[in-house]
């Protein structure tokens, strides 16, 4: 069995080395768009399942699709990849000295199988000065990152007090809950 990675992201790339598993990488545009009144898990898989049905190329027998969504979500509103520096500026304000929710929709899909699930993670960050998150966006440059940060970074290191759930899960892949998901495929 092989995994098609369909993503633009390093890090689930170098998450997905983890599982020992042969895997392929694929990326390819769509559009993010979803009905901003809908609940959290259900943008995340959403915007997981839109990215299969988008998937250009048959999937062979052997093979399994894997597309994923993460998103940030605090004060019941998403921060996804912010634009610019300012916009990356005021999500760490907003998160910053407060808990917030990081959830990643998965799909997974072969020729004979779909799946799609979520998984949820609450991130605790301390309050940082201006000058620290400016710095951090200056020097980081978080722009493809839901939220405006990684947590496997400098963010991460200083701000992050506590998790809730995954760790991987907010680097944007919970490869626990893959790997027991990709278990069940490969017994049918």
């Amino acid at each position: 069995m092989r995994i098609i990675l369909a993503t633009k992201s390093p890090r689930r790339h170098e998450l997905i080395k983890g599982l020992e598993m042969e895997y392929r990488l694929t990326a390819y545009e769509i559009e993010e768009h979803f009905e901003p009144t809908l609940n959290p898990e259900v943008i995340a898989m959403f915007l997981a399942k839109k990215k299969a049905d988008a998937f250009p190329e048959a999937i062979a027998n052997d093979e399994i699709l894997l597309t994923a969504d993460t998103l940030v979500w605090i004060n019941n509103q998403v921060l996804n990849k912010p634009a610019d520096e300012e916009e990356a500026f005021n999500m760490l304000k907003l998160i910053c000295g407060k808990t917030h929710k990081v959830f990643t929709g998965i799909c997974l899909r072969s020729n004979s199988m779909e799946k799609v699930f979520y998984e949820c993670s609450d991130v605790t960050c301390k309050k940082l000065s201006d000058e620290e998150i400016m710095h951090y966006v200056n020097s980081y440059q978080p722009f493809d990152k839901a939220g405006s940060y990684g947590i496997q970074d400098w963010f991460g290191y200083i701000a992050v007090e506590k998790i809730n759930g995954c760790f991987y899960n907010v680097m944007g892949l919970p490869l626990s809950r893959i790997y027991d998901e990709l278990k069940v495929f490969k017994k049918n």
